[in-house]
């Protein structure tokens, strides 16, 4: 998952309305010539789409019956747009999507079944666990592209200068540490967000989570969730810990301030990696630290298993389907893995990209470090739109505006319209 992507919705309508019909393109769809499909790339448009319109070209040139129109699309209005899209048989051809998009498009039907295909002809090179997380009902909908976790990054140089020798490996340990930060180097030790995305590590810090598929249950009301959002509550107020940002910018705000040393320690994804580099405070790579996020009172810590495959749009013709999936064959390969790696620090999802140069990147081996910590989303096709809810409520939480308790009941009864066959 990727957020704090900004992008007109002016530009976005543009450029989507004229290239939104990958399936149905007048001038793909001659027998003589070449097969047009257009993709749609949610990743970064500055520091990751370079690379992806590097690897079409190197497609193109070895596949000249093949012709790729590159659109990137701002990823937090990607999910709506594409529902739109494939609603009205005008979605494009390949989707670049986010993993906990695939059980609500798969059961849709909007996302072909790739069992058996060209794309997943390397299927047992990939990691099993991210194969099964593009999976619905036994069926898999995506190839996984990319992969990704949340990790308490944290500048080296403030906690040194703080006496801090090693990462918290608890929230109880991070205040104490904030707090020392804020004594020796007049910043402040961490800051948190409100988003719900980045806010569900509390929950599995207590052991449990927004809801119980198995048990068809709402459980963001439970005493469990309720003592983790506690906790994640308190690291807003304290010697230290940096007030919440509600604002529509906290995302940037969080982010510039970490990269300037303005704060020591924040929560965040490999997505950044490269914007890490650029900050004056990560000039020297190796002053960032990565560690996995505290735990909770249960003691297990961990966050989201996170990550994008490409998808093929079920409702497109059968020529441009065979292209699309050859077009996924060549950009989830090892060697096309590899250079995404290499140029926008992300993590592959396949063991045989992981080479020397991948591995001596230090963003990627310290993010590779905590992937075992991560946990799968749960195979339910509202989970995704259930944190909704929560990114109302959350920073209505942490802005004093209502209390936890009036928050997660708030939360709760929207969750319980998404998921009405759900218990609380």
């Amino acid at each position: 998952m990727r957020r704090g992507i900004a992008a007109t919705a002016l530009v976005a309508s543009i450029a989507l309305a004229a290239t939104a019909c990958g399936g149905s393109d007048s001038d793909s769809g001659k027998s003589d010539g070449p097969v047009t499909i257009t993709w749609w790339d949610t990743s970064n448009a500055t520091n990751e789409a370079p690379t992806y319109k590097a690897l079409i070209a190197k497609f193109q040139a070895a596949n000249k019956n093949i012709k790729v129109k590159y659109v990137n699309v701002p990823f937090d209005q990607a999910q709506n747009k594409f529902d739109t899209a494939a609603g009205s048989k005008g979605a494009p051809d390949v989707l670049r999507s986010d993993v906990g998009w695939t059980p609500a498009f798969a059961k849709k039907g909007y996302f072909l079944p790739l069992d058996g295909t060209e794309a997943l002809a390397d299927q047992a090179k990939f990691k099993s666990n991210l194969i099964t997380q593009a999976q619905y009902e036994g069926k898999t909908y995506g190839v996984p592209l990319v992969t990704d976790t949340l990790a308490l990054v944290y500048n080296k140089a403030l906690f040194k200068q703080a006496g801090i020798t090693q990462a918290p490996t608890t929230w109880a340990e991070l205040k104490a540490d904030a707090a020392k930060v804020k004594a020796k180097t007049k910043v402040d030790g961490y800051w948190g967000s409100t988003q719900a995305y980045y806010a569900q590590t509390f929950l599995y810090g207590e052991g449990t989570d927004t809801v119980d598929s198995s048990a068809k249950k709402i459980t963001v009301d439970s005493a469990a969730a309720k003592k983790g959002y506690g906790t994640w509550l308190s690291l807003f107020s304290g010697t230290g810990l940096h007030k919440a940002d509600t604002t529509a910018d906290a995302y940037a705000h969080i982010q510039d301030a970490f990269v300037t040393g303005k704060v020591a320690a924040i929560i965040q994804g490999p997505w950044e990696i490269t914007n890490f580099y650029k900050g004056s405070a990560f000039k020297d790579k190796s002053n960032l630290g990565i560690a996995t996020v505290p735990a909770g009172s249960s003691g297990k810590s961990g966050a989201p298993t996170g990550g994008h495959n490409l998808s093929v749009y079920a409702g497109s013709d059968s020529a441009h389907q065979k292209a699309s999936l050859k077009f996924l064959n060549f950009m989830t390969s090892a060697a096309s893995q590899t250079t995404i790696a290499l140029k926008n620090s992300t993590l592959p999802t396949r063991d045989d990209a992981y080479t020397a140069a991948v591995k001596a990147d230090p963003g990627i081996a310290g993010y590779q470090s905590v992937l075992g910590s991560a946990q799968p989303r749960q195979a339910l096709a509202e989970y995704s739109s259930l944190w909704n809810p929560l990114d109302t409520e959350l920073p209505k939480i942490a802005g004093g505006k209502e209390s936890l308790d009036k928050g997660l009941s708030n939360a709760e009864l929207a969750i319980a319209k998404l998921v009405p066959d759900f218990s609380k």
